[in-house]
């Protein structure tokens, strides 16, 4: 069996958990069978690796059409594969018409949902309806349709009914433990990121990785960090702002917050690996405040560097964290905003105040990671979805 994996985002290029997914799921099934990705942005010099770039005649295009440009390209170049599988509405298009084209199934895996993300309009302007109008298309005409989560599942079914929930299958996301583990900190670490920021090893360390973007929840943690107990440090991991009018806000936010109270950092260039571990391992606590995330990838990297986890209980992260054991989960209403902030700053402080019984949360959040969400059966289960439908 020969697979055309389709994504955005592929290494060095990764931005968000869908790239995280396609990296590691590829790298694991190619172990079981041969794997093509056909992928976005600059060259890649990766043996299996095609990039597809926008049509020229369209380089002033509105960013949804020129994204669709590149899902034509996608599909001429598949002629040679058994069963194609597209990555989010990006490649949707090049993945149905891949499956029309060569007469191959199409496996579609929703890592988010258009639908469930109107904010999104702030960013793409008209682009939204065309990229709700690729993802809808996708979804609703692919031979099965991935859900990364149980909660991702209904979320699918609402948002298109017209899918019967029999080709809806649930393959969760995963995690790599053997490269997601705990790292030396702080003076036993390698320039030491923890050190260079400042940071003090003998107060609590509050941590957040992620991008700056409303479904993220960054301005309700920074709100929340104001309730920090004191001596609380916040290490804010943030960048890569959707629009200017949020990075603005953000921006102002950290400003004030740091007026008001010392040992917040705020890193907006991206980390490596290692330095994301370091910061991770070291945290008394890592906070995942998003208002959507259909599985979230991050609380499993926390986890696997044996860290606690508090986050809201919105999607999938029921389902990663589990409540009193790995981490607590912080009720999210979207019409009480300010009360999931007070309960954010309660469920930090209440964790970060007994660092021994935070570290026994930690310990039991990497047992899990590593018994729960293995690639190397997340990369079967996908496998064994394709040979259903051949």
């Amino acid at each position: 069996m020969r697979v055309a994996m389709m994504t955005r985002e592929y290494p060095p290029e990764v931005y968000g958990g869908a790239g995280v997914h396609v990296t590691e799921l590829t790298r694991f099934m190619r172990e079981i069978t041969e794997v093509d990705v056909h992928c976005m942005g600059a060259p890649r010099d990766e043996a299996g690796v095609f990039v597809h770039g926008v049509d020229p005649a369209l380089e002033n295009a509105n960013p949804a059409i020129k994204t669709l440009s590149t899902g034509l390209r996608m599909a001429e170049a598949t002629s040679n594969v058994d069963v194609v599988h597209s990555h989010t509405w990006y490649t949707g298009l090049g993945g149905h018409l891949s499956a029309r084209l060569h007469g191959i199934p199409h496996i579609a895996t929703a890592h988010s949902l258009e639908p469930d993300r109107p904010w999104k309009r702030e960013q793409l302007g008209g682009g939204y309806d065309v990229s709700s109008w690729s993802e809808k298309n996708a979804m609703e005409y692919a031979d099965a349709v991935i859900a990364v989560s149980s909660k991702m599942k209904d979320s699918i079914l609402e948002a298109y009914p017209r899918i019967e929930p029999d080709k809806v299958r649930v393959v969760l996301n995963g995690i790599d433990t053997e490269l997601w583990q705990p790292r030396p900190t702080f003076a036993d670490a390698e320039e030491s990121v923890l050190s260079r920021l400042g940071v003090d090893p003998t107060r609590p360390i509050v941590a957040f990785v992620g991008r700056i973007t409303r479904q993220k929840g960054v301005e309700h943690l920074i709100k929340a960090a104001a309730h920090f107990d004191e001596g609380v440090q916040l290490v804010l991991c943030a960048g890569a702002p959707d629009t200017p009018e949020i990075e603005a806000r953000t921006t102002a936010l950290v400003e004030e917050l740091q007026s008001k109270r010392e040992g917040v950092y705020w890193v907006q260039e991206m980390l490596d690996r290692f330095k994301i571990q370091e910061i991770l391992t070291a945290a008394d606590t890592f906070v995942c405040p998003s208002i959507y995330e259909p599985l979230g990838i991050v609380n499993l990297e926390a986890m696997a560097c044996s860290t606690a986890v508090v986050a809201s209980d919105v999607g999938g992260i029921p389902e990663v964290v589990v409540d009193g054991s790995t981490g607590s989960l912080v009720h999210y209403n979207e019409n009480d905003v300010e009360t999931f902030e007070r309960d954010l700053a309660e469920a930090v402080n209440t964790m970060v105040a007994d660092r021994r019984r935070a570290a026994l949360f930690g310990e039991a959040g990497r047992t899990r990671a590593i018994d729960a969400f293995s690639w190397s059966a997340i990369a079967q289960q996908t496998i064994d979805v394709y040979k259903s439908l051949m």
